[in-house]
């Protein structure tokens, strides 16, 4: 598939395989083999802008927009397919560009007229071989092992860029410039370089892993009525990260160190090398900034029964798991770290190895026959769910969450299904309540005087949610060339409780309290409420058509809790003062009064309509069949925002500050202080589908 995208630069160049093979050794023994996988290029849009950036008329019609940002830009009108993420370059320009995909690989860049800052790439296969062995009537078993391995990627700036700088906010590369000064013998502040030096330049943040694994599972029929499942997940994986030097943009190596144009020099990023100029020297392909190599071992248990008859049916379902991480830092050496949880390995690196982390899950239901065309269902689930690797390990710090809790959630579900008119018509309602417990949050602190190893990770527990809601579902077919469909969903997904613990700072063994000001506020990213209308009629054989209208509402901005604190850390990371001004580790009621305890901003509700039609054509040739498709999406061509950033420290507009309120920042949780993306525009696509 290629492709320019609908978003401005957004280009496409990808294909994908599959090869798949099975064998009946026996009238037991069955196996199955396959791989797939998919090779890609993708130009990105990764930057969310002001609302006032895409189109100014859309944001005035938004009423708590302040018009004063409007006026930061004078350009707007772009529209919803405009991207920050690429510029024109001069076509001269033949630097090569890196990325690993196949092996080492220079390439040329996509387009010659033009650079992507932000580009995703990625090939990660995976391969199956299954095994299917039918002991007796009663006893089945299957077992799969796989493997999957491969690279990605993306792209982004590194060290002393230049940027167009116009009359409104904007973070576009001077592709030109920048390569201009590269070649050249001063940097952008006129301070002499060394010809061939870049000091800025586009890197690559890649992933390069494998796993493999097994499950195997045991199926037992006891009885025509009671079925039992027991089984195994097993799986390992390496995961390579790291920076790589992509494109030198016209010059012929750089330094891996922060550059400072003021002074022309370079603070090395691991000065405990004692690295100079001529050790940090890296050319195209070389590593960068970091280079960590993590690993991850799973092993989980799990059973499951279900009792099933005409009137009722009940299952159940237990199981257990532990996984185990370790992070190994190249770059930096254990020597220079105190921390007692750091090991050396590898010649004397940071090596770090978690304890093995334990987590259960129980889920359970059953679903009664009141009458041939109405039941009534309940679930539930206690399940927990072990820290993922980035709320155990700080991989940039090197530091580790010494005492971390697991996440839990606690759920509810309940409802009817009812069917009547002789099946024409079929509801669904039902009640769920969900509690997300221990949502693990971590930070990382200044915990010494600013030299190596002296940064720690505070671990936050009590960051609980609560969504609970009812969604309903109804279809209705009156004949059979016309269906009907309509759809619910009305959530209330809050956080509960505001969010404490303990740091403890063993240089001085004093414990700091830290809170976040979080009980009551809205969860963000999604809206909670959606309504869908849907309509398909099938006039002729073979022919069917469709229309769906959708909206959405109580929509809030994505938020950070880590926003929320309420405590004041201060310049040194752990200092809170109380009522008296002394610095004493305890939150005051003072400090607690001032959270910041608004919703994130509530994004205005929209509503899209969505066209599909399907044809089945009267043509077969030997064993292919033919079907014709269409789809229009945002049929009407509507104007919405699909995500938003509450309070976005890059593109708020924040000049509207009361000069009568000194803790105004300009801050307001309002629209003209979010960064947004806005919704696709009308767009379509077409084509046959070959079948055989």
């Amino acid at each position: 598939k290629t492709g320019d995208g609908i978003i401005d630069k957004t280009w496409t160049d990808a294909w994908a395989y599959y090869f798949g093979a099975s064998y009946a050794m026996s009238d037991k023994n069955r196996f199955e083999f396959y791989t797939l996988g998919a090779p890609q290029r993708h130009g990105q849009n990764r930057y969310m802008q002001n609302i006032a950036a895409y189109d100014s008329s859309f944001a005035k019609e938004i009423e708590d927009y302040d018009e004063g940002g409007i006026a930061e830009y004078p350009q707007s009108g772009r529209g919803n397919l405009y991207n920050e993420n690429w510029n024109t370059v001069s076509s001269d320009y033949d630097g090569q560009q890196y990325f690993y995909m196949y092996g080492d690989k220079t390439v040329d860049r996509f387009n010659p007229n033009y650079l992507n800052e932000r580009e995703n790439y990625y090939h990660k296969p995976q391969v199956n071989l299954n095994w299917y062995y039918t002991i007796n009537d009663m006893m089945r078993l299957s077992s799969i092992a796989y493997f999957s391995g491969g690279s990605g990627g993306g792209t982004g700036t590194f060290d002393d860029m230049q940027w167009v700088y116009g009359t409104e906010p904007s973070r576009i590369a001077d592709w030109d410039a920048t390569i201009a000064t590269n070649e050249g013998t001063v940097n952008r502040k006129g301070n002499p370089k060394d010809a061939g030096l870049s000091v800025g330049f586009l890197r690559n943040s890649i992933n390069r892993q494998w796993t493999i694994g097994a499950i195997s599972k045991l199926n037992i029929d006891l009885s025509e009525a009671l079925k039992v499942q027991a089984g195994i997940d097993w799986r390992t994986a390496e995961i390579e990260h790291t920076r790589e030097v992509r494109d030198l943009l016209g010059g012929d190596y750089a330094v891996n160190g922060n550059y400072d144009p003021d002074s022309a020099a370079y603070s090395y990023f691991y000065s405990e090398f004692d690295e100079t100029e001529a050790d940090a020297r890296v050319e195209l392909g070389d590593f960068i900034d970091y280079n960590f190599t993590n690993t991850v071992d799973w092993m989980g248990f799990f059973g499951q029964a279900e009792y099933k008859t005409g009137l009722f049916s009940l299952y159940g379902m237990g199981g257990f798991s532990t996984v185990k991480y370790t992070f190994l830092d190249h770059f930096k050496k254990a020597e220079n770290y105190e921390f007692d949880y750091i090991e050396a390995k590898d010649g004397g690196k940071v090596y770090i190895e978690t304890d093995r982390i334990g987590a259960m899950q129980v889920k359970g239901g059953g679903l009664l026959k009141l009458t041939p065309d109405l039941d009534v269902f309940g679930n539930f689930g206690w399940v927990e769910k072990v820290p993922i690797f980035d709320n155990l390990i700080d991989d940039g710090a090197a530091t580790l969450a010494t005492d971390p809790s697991n996440e839990k959630f606690i759920s509810f579900e309940g409802g009817v299904n009812l069917r009547a008119l002789e099946g024409k018509l079929a509801t669904k309602l039902n009640y769920y309540n969900t509690s997300w417990i221990d949502r693990n949050l971590t930070r990382a602190v200044n915990a010494g005087a600013g030299t190596s190893g002296d940064t720690d990770i505070i671990f936050l527990s009590g960051l609980d949610q609560k969504h609970t809601g009812i969604e309903a579902e109804i279809s209705f077919q009156p004949m059979d060339m016309l269906r009907l469909d309509a759809a619910v969903s009305m959530g209330d997904w809050k956080y509960v409780g505001d969010a404490v613990g303990d740091y403890k700072e063993y240089e001085t063994n004093t414990t700091v309290e830290y809170e976040y000001g979080v009980d009551g506020l809205y969860v963000g990213d999604m809206p909670q409420r959606s309504y869908i209308l849907g309509a398909s009629v099938f006039p002729i054989s073979g022919l069917a058509i469709s229309a769906d209208f959708s909206m959405y509402d109580k929509f809030y901005a994505d938020w950070n809790p880590a926003d929320r604190e309420i405590n004041d850390w201060g310049a040194d990371g752990l200092e809170d003062t109380d009522d008296a001004g002394e610095d004493d580790g305890v939150i005051s009621d003072a400090e607690r009064d001032l959270a910041d305890r608004e919703h994130s901003w509530q994004v205005p509700g929209f509503s899209v309509i969505n066209l599909h039609g399907t044809y089945d054509l009267p043509i077969k040739v030997g064993g292919f069949s033919f079907q014709a498709f269409f789809h229009v999406f945002n049929a009407l061509d509507a104007t919405y925002i699909s995500d938003a950033l509450d309070n976005s420290q890059y593109n708020a507009y924040t000049d509207d500050v009361d000069p009568n309120d000194p803790t105004d920042d300009g801050y307001h949780h309002a629209a003209d202080d979010a960064e947004v993306y806005l919704g696709l525009p009308r767009y379509m696509n077409f084509g046959v589908s070959v079948r055989f």
